[in-house]
């Protein structure tokens, strides 16, 4: 019964709330005018899914529409629609429908087509970072900025970038580690492409030419200055298997140079492995590693690998801090089309945080559409300590104006109650971007049509089945004097003369006798009035299809 229900719901769901004043009215209920079009987008959505003639019926399927009205309506009455879980379930849904609206989709497509420029093309650069700690009040954020200016000067008027990079940066692998033994790397990065760095730093190092050391730029670290060295075709990725001697003293080259004639020699790679490699994640697999790309592996492997030309091929022996090695390259990965690669990259990109730059940008336009006001007055408690613990009713200003929205200070309170990782000034900036993309959400229904036929189908599917679980399904599982009644009745339908032999088909029977007295019963109490001559004319308009 309750599948047959499900069915139903969708068969008929889609109730448009905001109608044309020029549609025609196909029927009233209780007031309530339907137009043509709202019966014709719930009759042919599911048309095509129709092979029996009889239930492609016009007025069979009116009929169906009007008991499913009747029931939603029902619903609203008894304020279904008031209760914590359904309004749990609708918040959820919404979120979910409204998530496609929320992108800017020029913007993502520009950055889809940036990304996979970057995936066949990259970079070798350096940095400089100054850091910036995650509370930083305005001060310190000066403080940095024109510390890593006067850095930048110093370079463009003629300082060596390596030089000042070991002196001044603050990104530790730029200096020497004496604990370690770690050389510093000078800021240099090596060559990287899109997804290898935050998205802030990828798109300023993608912009400096060649040569070039960028104006400041800020991200979660810090502020950087970039000098891009060089810009190549992507390498793309490659695939090796090794032989490792974990011994870095002249025992182990001598015995890598021994495995290594033995290669010259013909012997199979994979057999040496398995009788030499001290790498026990790969000796079972004849020496394979994962497909990588440069940058992702150590230096002298990278470099080993990507020299070797054909398959089969294999290197001298190597050596890096983990003992020695000899490197057989297996493929070679060239960077895929557009084409081939747009539907990874889309994927890879909303799991990025470029998708909150796509939302910025929608955020930034809603900007320049609404009349948003700042109370500067209200505002003042931000300057407040302890302003979490101002009480309720001293907090009953309006903070921010959305059109016709008024957000008071509490709303902003609530907002920062747990959010304590940035300083009050950014948390209102985020609060009034929410707020932004909040009153957008809210008002979807009225300015996207679509969304709003998706939102309503929802809304009343999900009452609807509410309705059903309390008045038929459960009342007819509690009700075993009414099942036992009906089948005495009804017991010359049924082949065994026992209920509990058939009692599965028994109930099913049971809540459709109990749902067609229900209906009847809401028809009884309702004034339902068909457009006769609309009628008609949908009839005859889909005998002629």
């Amino acid at each position: 019964m309750k599948n047959n229900v499900l069915s139903i719901l969708f068969l008929l769901l889609t109730i448009t709330f905001y109608g044309q004043k020029k549609e025609k009215t196909l029927l009233t209920i209780d007031g309530e005018k339907i137009t043509v079009n709202e019966f014709k987008r719930v009759y042919e959505k599911n048309l095509d899914a129709i092979d029996n003639e009889e239930s492609k019926d016009v007025e069979n399927n009116l009929e169906l529409f009007i008991n499913y009205k009747l029931k939603v309506n029902e619903a609203y009455k008894l304020k279904y629609d008031t209760l914590p879980s359904y309004k749990r379930e609708i918040e959820t849904y919404k979120n979910q429908l409204s998530a496609p609206y929320l992108q800017d989709t020029t913007f993502i497509e520009t950055l889809v087509k940036d990304v996979y420029f970057r995936t066949k093309n990259e970079i070798k650069a350096k940095h400089i970072l100054v850091r910036i700690s995650r509370d930083a009040t305005p001060n310190d954020t000066l403080a940095a900025f024109n510390k890593i200016t006067e850095i930048r000067n110093r370079i463009v008027n003629g300082e060596d970038f390596e030089k000042i990079a070991y002196e001044t940066s603050e990104d530790a692998s730029a200096q020497d580690d004496p604990k370690t033994g770690r050389i510093g790397n000078k800021g240099n990065l090596g060559y990287f492409s899109a997804f290898d760095m935050v998205s802030e730093f990828e798109d300023n190092a993608y912009k400096t030419k060649v040569g070039q050391v960028s104006t400041p730029f800020r991200t979660q670290f810090g502020y950087h200055i970039v000098k891009v060295d060089d810009v190549r075709p992507s390498l793309g990725e490659i695939e090796i298997a090794h032989i490792l001697v974990a011994d870095t003293t002249s025992l182990g080259k001598n015995k890598i140079n021994e495995v290594f004639t033995k290669l010259q020699q013909n012997q199979k790679f994979e057999d040496l492995v398995t009788q030499y490699s001290d790498d026990r994640n790969t000796k079972k697999n004849g020496g394979k590693l994962r497909k990588f790309k440069k940058g992702r592996m150590l230096a002298p492997i990278e470099n080993a690998a990507f020299s070797l030309e054909k398959e089969g091929d294999y290197s001298a022996p190597i050596k890096t801090r983990y003992g020695w090695h000899i490197i057989k390259l297996i493929k070679k990965y060239p960077v895929k089309s557009f084409d081939e690669l747009e539907k990874e990259l889309r994927n890879q990109i909303k799991k990025s945080s470029r998708m909150q730059l796509s939302e910025t940008a929608v955020i930034n336009k809603l900007k320049t559409t609404y009349k948003i006001t700042e109370n500067e007055e209200a505002k003042k408690i931000l300057n407040r300590k302890n302003l979490r613990a101002i009480p309720k009713d001293s907090l009953q200003k309006v903070i921010l104006t959305i059109n016709n929205k008024q957000i008071k200070q509490e709303a902003f309170i609530n907002y920062i109650r747990n959010r304590r990782h940035k300083p009050v000034y950014l948390l209102f900036d985020m609060f009034k971007n929410q707020e932004i993309l909040t009153y957008y959400k809210d008002n979807l229904v009225y300015i996207e049509p679509e969304y709003a036929h998706v939102l309503k189908e929802y809304e009343d599917g999900l009452l609807l089945f509410e309705l059903m679980q309390q008045k038929i399904w459960e009342a007819s599982s509690k009700d075993t004097l009414g099942l036992k009644n009906y089948f005495e009745t009804n017991k010359n339908k049924y082949q065994s003369k026992e209920l509990k032999n058939v009692k599965g088909e028994v109930m099913n029977d049971y809540q459709n006798f109990l749902e067609k007295n229900w209906i009847a019963d809401l028809r009884k109490k309702s004034k339902i009035k068909v457009n006769k001559r609309e009628l008609k004319k949908l009839i005859k308009f889909y005998k002629k299809d």
